[in-house]
């Protein structure tokens, strides 16, 4: 039986290093492959591709791999970033990673790979996956602090066919402790966090680049006028801090974000009071079922509604192929148009969509 060829999507972090290792010591024929998905130079905290894929380099050396870098930019640009623009024009949250994940890695990347002549390809994500009888499931992994099943949400099932993720059964100090024992030039790399096209600059400042401001009124849900906003895509449901707010009342409590009125220009707040900000249901579109659509109309599952957060118990209602109405069993804070609702059972992801709408008022 000839030796099975895995090409690994390599960030230049320790995650995909070990995943890397580990299947090099499984025994296969490994490869690296390295993804840019963004033109632009490092102006204070952008995407740092040269220097990432130094540490590609390094690691593929060491672990005596063959190598190679693939450009996304254009693909990237056309089927997450402009979508990621749309959705903050239209006064949603949107998340660009689950697109990313669905568009590049497991779309262009996979069929890249396919050319090098991978019979499976791999990436450091903390999830597992099962292969039976031609149905591919995505499974928990054990860390579950660490768990990345939420961003793999909207993954066909031909996408994850022939995919391995090697860091299942891994915590993540394992994965740094195994790659301090071989010597990788990863093992204490920090890890990335935020919108890789963003960074780590000033959020404001890089959407206003693309996107123009329009400052309005910030109003109580009783209507009185306490400020002004610099445009209603700067702000999140449930937000805190940069409301320029403070000072405005005597008693203990904070200002937080409760509404947005796209056609008004408004941006509503509360003072205190968090109980604007509950909801009991939600509405859901483009709706991925993994690993298939349930034949029940309606099912009880757990969602979760943003990654850091704990699984809630919910009742699912299908409307039709790809929508669904979510109801919670308790009331969740700051269900956020955009993001994604995505299901679980005990042991795997069941799939998401898109949240459209909630009941608050």
């Amino acid at each position: 039986m000839s030796q099975k060829t895995v090409v690994v999507g390599m960030s230049g972090g320790v995650d995909s290093s070990v995943a890397a290792l580990l299947l090099k010591e499984q025994g296969y024929n490994v490869v690296g492959l390295f993804m840019k998905n963004w033109e632009e130079d490092d102006h204070g905290g952008a995407c740092t591709a040269e220097e990432d894929f130094e540490d590609v380099k390094r690691v593929c050396g060491l672990l005596d791999i063959p190598y190679y870098s693939v450009n996304f930019a254009k693909e990237y640009m056309e089927r997450v970033f402009f979508y990621f623009l749309a959705e903050y024009r239209a006064g949603r949250t949107p998340n660009p990673d689950v697109l990313c994940n669905r568009e590049i890695k497991f779309g262009p990347f996979k069929e890249y790979a396919k050319a090098l002549g991978a019979d499976f390809i791999a990436t450091g994500h903390y999830c597992g996956i099962s292969h039976e009888n031609g149905i591919h499931r995505l499974l928990k992994a054990k860390d579950g602090g660490k768990d990345q099943t939420y961003f793999l949400n909207q993954l066909t099932q031909p996408q994850l066919d022939g995919v391995l993720f090697p860091l299942a059964p891994l915590l993540k100090e394992e994965v740094r402790e195994l790659a301090a024992r071989e010597h990788l030039s990863t093992a204490k790399k920090k890890d990335s966090t935020g919108i890789c096209f963003i960074g780590e600059r000033n959020f404001r400042k890089f959407l206003q680049e693309y996107l123009p401001a329009q400052p309005g009124k910030i109003l109580t849900l009783s209507g009185e006028e306490v400020g002004e906003h610099i445009g209603l895509m700067y702000y999140t449901l449930g937000q805190r801090r940069g409301l320029d707010l403070g000072g405005r009342k005597g008693e203990d409590g904070r200002w937080f974000v409760v509404k947005k009125d796209l056609a008004k220009n408004v941006l509503y707040v509360s003072h205190g009071d968090e109980t604007p900000l509950f909801s009991t249901r939600c509405t859901v579109e483009g709706m991925n079922y993994i690993p298939s659509m349930p034949q029940a109309e309606e099912f009880d599952c757990f969602a979760k509604f943003r990654y850091r957060q704990g699984e809630q118990a919910v009742r699912v209602v299908r409307k039709g192929d790809t929508g669904a109405e979510i109801f919670f069993r308790e009331p969740q804070r700051a269900v956020t148009e955009g993001q994604y609702a995505v299901l679980y059972d005990e042991t795997q992801c069941l799939g998401g969509g898109v949240i459209t709408g909630t009941d608050l008022k």
